[in-house]
């Protein structure tokens, strides 16, 4: 296989782009930094499609290296053919290769290799023949101490002729596609000990669906459910269809006498063989297909999370929920240190609402707070209630939201959080990270697992180490997209920037510490263990607002600085005059008017690259996230009683599935806007209507307040 050919027909690129990539990826650069700094060399490939070249080119060259084996093993039994050996050449998926071997494959004791051990695989052949003679008289032939009678023979001969044919790759395709296209996956209430677990999956007592059409989140529901033994489930296919397809296939002289022991062998060998692998087969492809499609609809909800923009220079008061232990209140500068925390108990049992409401007012005033974040978990809705009263009563320009705050307690009690506030308690720490998720999304929640964020479906039945790879690439590719301030990030932030390890990241920290805020990217060489190329895949993605070298703020890599100066030359200005405010102003709209190919022309430069750093000179510090609108804060509170049908509100989208979104409209349980009812025309997924974190208008469909229901629309009215 040509496997830069087939890379190039796949993703619809051409070959020198799939060659250039691959040569880039195995020279060690990460995918950030080839889709940034690379364009010339990839024809301007985006991430996406870098990061699907490079999966595919790992399965292709792994699918490579499984036919050299197969070939070698095969090759060893003295059983390799010629057009055995040009099947596996051809073959272009692992169950491909998988099933030409399956014939060959060592296996244990089966009653097929019991009877070829006593010689009866000759009497198979001859009835596979098909031929005029009688079995019976075939089958006297090969009668032994071993083998007593005739019949003893036959059903040896069977067994052979039922392995034989269910281990043919051929019928395994064909009954397997049959399977897929036509069979039903149908479950049935298990015996579970736990009726009140089972109840959750009532609506899988008694269901069918067809494989070929069931969508994701069901097989996933499902799956969980038979793990949990409140289901059974199987696929179900019509089983004279299927013998007939395979008889088709074996049986070339219906009028032999060998006929009935051939229809015995298909029908032993597809019921006892090959039904139990196809549905095992057919099942995990739907599993892996499911967790596929369940892990990017997080990455996907991860990834519009992160990127959600930064509350900048407000100071917040930061809330984590609670009753009997109190709400742990904190409250963090704009740049999000913590200025002050304490302790307040307005909820049951000790009921000080009126002694909690002055120590908040207090702490707003003494540290001019403007927003207030509030924990959406335990005493979430009463907070919020005595929050409104507190910007009702005290603080009217005072604002607040609440917060998910998933995952602050996996922050909270984590070495990163001790190594922060070693001095603070858990729940303390739970606040802070509830009030930074605000000020900056992305600095704060890369330091928690994101699986702990709460913006998936079924992300506990997934494949966790696929999971952990496919967030873990979200994450990379927001903290370089965004770009990361040298002097003030976090380690964990940091162990996140293209070309940094963790002990890499941890490094620069200490760096810092010692030495002070760096004055320009090039100090970094400097770092224990940054290497020159983790500095080449780094450098471009890393900011120093206030430096010595002005370029260092933009996302210009320092490979380029010459280039940049030449442009700034070309317009009259130099790298200095980045920093000016009004300078910038003129030297924006002057880079306005450069053509990027004429400029690469006369600097013998890529285009690609002279057109980023166009852009770059024209945005030094520029925050993508910056031009997304902020959150939606609020001032009062609704509860589920104020609901009407028909009323229309604002909310913030929290979670994107397969059937909808949830969005937060301000009261306790976020409502359910179908796929349905997002748009007046059709919507293939959610996602392509709706992301997390987007401000929508919604209208009230219907409340269930003893359910906790609220249903949404987001159509217009008719």
């Amino acid at each position: 296989m040509d496997i830069i050919k087939q890379l190039a027909t796949e993703l619809g690129i051409r070959p020198h782009q799939v060659e250039q990539t691959a040569a880039l990826l195995d020279d060690g650069n990460t995918i950030p930094f080839i889709a940034r700094y690379r364009k010339e060399a990839t024809g301007e490939l985006d991430e996406t499609v870098i990061r699907d070249l490079s999966e595919r080119l790992t399965y292709l060259r792994n699918l490579e290296d499984r036919k050299a084996e197969i070939t070698r093993l095969i090759d060893a039994q003295e059983k390799l053919t010629p057009e055995l050996s040009d099947s596996i050449v051809k073959a272009t998926t692992l169950q491909e290769l998988e099933d030409l071997y399956r014939p060959f494959r060592p296996k244990r004791r089966t009653r097929a290799s019991i009877a070829k051990e006593k010689g009866l695989e000759p009497l198979a052949l001859m009835l596979l023949e098909q031929g005029p003679e009688q079995p019976e008289e075939l089958a006297q032939a090969f009668l032994t101490d071993e083998v007593a009678t005739v019949e003893e023979a036959l059903q040896g001969a069977q067994d052979i002729l039922a392995e034989q044919i269910t281990d043919d790759p051929a019928n395994r395709a064909l009954i397997r596609k049959f399977t897929f296209d036509t069979g039903l996956l149908m479950s049935e209430k298990a015996n579970s000990e736990d009726e009140a677990q089972s109840a959750e999956f009532q609506m899988y007592f008694d269901y069918f669906e067809d494989v070929a059409k069931i969508p994701p989140h069901r097989i996933l529901a499902l799956n969980r459910g038979e793990r949990l033994n409140a289901l059974k489930v199987r696929v179900q296919v019509d089983i004279d269809k299927v013998y007939a397809l395979l008889s088709k296939e074996i049986i070339t002289n219906p009028a032999s006498p060998a006929t009935p022991y051939l229809v015995a062998a298909i029908e032993d060998g597809y019921a006892r063989l090959l039904a139990p692998s196809l549905e095992r087969d057919i099942r995990g492809a739907l599993t892996e297909k499911a967790e596929e499609h369940a892990i990017q609809i997080f990455a996907k909800n991860l990834g519009d999370l992160l990127m959600q923009s930064p509350v900048r220079g407000k100071r917040v008061l930061g809330i984590d929920p609670a009753f009997r232990t109190g709400c742990k209140v904190v409250a963090l500068s704009e740049f999000g240190d913590l200025l002050e925390y304490t302790t307040i108990y307005p909820h049951e049992p000790q009921r000080r609402w009126d002694q909690a409401l002055e120590i908040l007012s207090a702490l707003v005033s003494k540290h001019d707070l403007a927003l207030v974040t509030i924990g959406n978990g335990t005493a979430s809705r009463e907070t919020e209630q005595l929050v409104a009263e507190l910007i009702k009563k005290y603080n009217p320009k005072l604002q607040y939201l609440v917060v998910n705050e998933a995952g602050a307690s996996v922050y909270s009690a984590s070495k990163l959080a001790k190594e922060e506030f070693p001095d603070l308690d858990v729940s303390i720490r739970g606040a802070v990270s509830i009030a930074r998720r605000v000020q900056d999304p992305l600095a704060e929640l890369v330091k928690i697992d994101p699986k702990s964020i709460g913006v998936g479906q079924y992300q506990h039945d997934v494949n966790q180490k696929a999971l952990a790879t496919t967030l873990e690439h979200v994450v990379e590719s927001c903290v370089n997209h965004v770009g990361v301030e040298l002097n003030t990030a976090s380690s964990a932030l940091l162990r996140h920037v293209s070309g940094l390890s963790a002990k890499v990241a941890d490094n620069v920290v200490d760096y810092r510490a010692t030495n002070g805020i760096f004055k320009r990217r090039s100090e970094l060489k400097k770092v224990k263990g940054l290497g020159p190329k983790a500095f080449e895949q780094a450098a471009g993605f890393l900011r120093i607002a206030d430096g010595s070298q002005p370029l260092d703020n933009t996302a210009v890599h320092p490979e380029s600085y010459p280039l940049a100066v030449q442009i700034l030359e070309q317009i009259g200005y130099k790298e200095k005059d980045l920093q000016n405010r009004e300078t910038l102003a003129i030297i924006r709209e002057r880079l306005k008017t450069l053509d990027a190919k004429e400029v690469a022309e006369s600097l013998e430069a890529g285009e690609p690259t002279v057109r980023d750093i166009i852009g770059a000179l024209s945005q030094p510090g520029r925050d993508p996230r910056d031009e997304l609108p902020p959150p939606l804060f609020r001032a009062d509170v609704l509860s589920m009683e104020d609901l009407r049908p028909g009323m229309v509100l604002q909310g913030t989208v929290q979670n994107v599935v397969d059937f909808g979104a949830f969005v937060d409209i301000g009261v306790k349980k976020a409502g359910l806007v179908h796929i349905s009812e997002l748009s007046d025309s059709y919507v293939r997924h959610p996602t392509d209507c709706v992301q997390v974190g987007d401000i929508v208008s919604v209208r009230i469909l219907g409340v269930e307040p003893q359910l906790g229901r609220i249903s949404l629309s987001m159509k217009s009215e008719r």
